[in-house]
């Protein structure tokens, strides 16, 4: 696979999941655009950019998407070889259509035309691939088209078709014609290789759709090969996908597993750390069980109801002062509560969902300076809302993960004194076993006993 030298990647993240395939690249947490027109000055680098639009109305999130193009765009360095991916959720969660259409507009706008938008959802690593154009998520060890899971009823971002063409037609609200997006089948990939995959490629102009198949690696790598070479002739592509394939775009090869002994903690914080549980998907819930079933953390709970009334700010101080006591002797979780609060109104569903982040926020700024080990949040709004807003983290590294393409481990390059060297875990509400998270505190755990 040869990934064009001259390309810069930039990666605008609804929510900080998407670096789970890569390692060694930066992570603007902060919004200034300043942070990744620096990163993007060499030619072959990547950023990405936290914009945690998903917790954002459409209106918002389009916005903020120009904005920080337009500020990248205003450097003459990270211009030139500029592939913009705007990065989803791999169960079709999020602003699929506005944000990429936002992303066009703002190039247009600096004279760059898109010829097409590149729709590559799948996330190998947790289960999520795309064959005959459907998009599969392995729930329960069984492949099940991803229309018939329960991230189809997502509150705001629900959706019905599983074919993604279809789905494209639906989300659009008919502004984009199934019948008029391309399609990029494994056949064409696995047996015409780069050159029948830029053969389809280049018959797309004026924005058009083009679906992309996957189920393994390789898949992306001989798409991202053939989507190098039209660039280098001049062609404009718009990526919006789910993490996998980021991986071929950036021209990374494997995975980088951290374990006890990779994982560095400064001696002058605290022996204990502290799990953030914002997400309320079932396989966070379980996956909370399975950390209460060890026993081995105190558990301090935010109840929901109470955060959504005028018992908030006392509720808040009191477990804010538990978990600043309860960090000095053992390892803490502070989940909100599993009673999912929610309206059949999308707008009014997001605003409680903020409510509750902030909360979760609050409660972190509260106890940051007491210096915990180590901060694990879940969920990806939650993640990205505690590292920005809770902890200060400006400009991330992403080190590795716990596994391979799944559950990232970051740590802070611009930050406030008492979080530098920090581990930071970014782990997804939709990811792992049921005894994943439990595994992630032990093995942090072990790091502190290394240390």
């Amino acid at each position: 696979m040869t990934v064009p030298a001259t390309r810069r990647l930039l990666v605008l993240d609804d929510d900080p999941t998407g670096s789970q395939c890569v390692a060694g690249i930066d992570v603007a947490v902060d919004q200034d655009p300043a942070i990744p027109a620096a990163a993007l000055a060499e030619p072959g680098s990547a950023c990405f950019v936290l914009t945690n639009t998903r917790a954002l109305d459409e209106a918002k999130a389009t916005q903020l998407n120009r904005r920080i193009l337009a500020g990248v765009l205003a450097s003459e360095t990270a211009r030139e070889g500029l592939h913009v991916v705007s990065r989803s959720d791999s169960t079709l969660r999020g602003h699929v259509i506005a944000e990429p259409m936002a992303i066009a507009d703002e190039l247009a706008a600096h004279d760059v035309e898109v010829d097409a938008f590149l729709f590559v959802p799948a996330m190998l690593e947790a289960g999520r691939f795309t064959e005959g154009d459907v998009h599969f998520a392995v729930v329960g060890g069984e492949p099940r088209r991803v229309g018939d899971t329960d991230f189809a009823a997502d509150a705001t971002f629900g959706y019905r078709h599983s074919e993604l063409r279809e789905f494209l037609e639906e989300r659009s609200g008919g502004a984009v014609r199934a019948a008029d997006v391309l399609s990029v089948g494994l056949e064409d990939i696995r047996t015409g290789g780069a050159d029948r995959v830029q053969e389809i490629l280049a018959g797309a102009r004026d924005r058009r759709w083009v679906v992309v198949n996957a189920t393994e690696y390789s898949d992306m790598e001989i798409v991202a090969e053939a989507v190098g070479r039209l660039e280098a002739e001049g062609r404009t592509f718009v990526t919006r996908c789910g993490p996998s394939f980021v991986r071929p775009l950036a021209g990374q090869h494997g995975a980088e597993v951290v374990d006890p002994v990779s994982i560095t903690i400064p001696d002058q914080r605290l022996d204990h750390g502290l799990v953030v549980v914002g997400s309320h998907v079932g396989l966070t819930t379980t996956q909370l069980r399975a950390v209460q079933d060890r026993g081995t953390l105190v558990e301090l709970e935010l109840d929901v109801p109470s955060l959504l009334d005028d018992r908030s700010a006392q509720h808040l101080a009191e477990v804010a002062e538990r978990a600043r006591d309860s960090l000095q002797f053992e390892d803490c979780v502070i989940f909100t509560s599993r009673d999912l609060v929610r309206t059949e109104d999308p707008a009014e569903s997001l605003d409680i969902a903020r409510s509750v982040s902030d909360a979760v926020v609050e409660v972190v700024q509260r106890i940051r300076d007491a210096k915990p080990a180590w901060v694990v949040a879940k969920g990806g709004i939650t993640s990205h809302e505690v590292a920005a807003s809770g902890l200060g983290i400006r400009r991330a590294r992403v080190e590795g993960q716990f596994w391979p393409g799944q559950v990232s481990l970051f740590s802070a390059q611009e930050a406030p004194a008492e979080v530098m060297g920090m581990p930071y875990v970014v782990f997804p509400g939709n990811v792992g076993g049921e005894q994943a998270l439990a595994d992630v505190v032990d093995t942090l755990t072990a790091a502190v006993a290394a240390r």
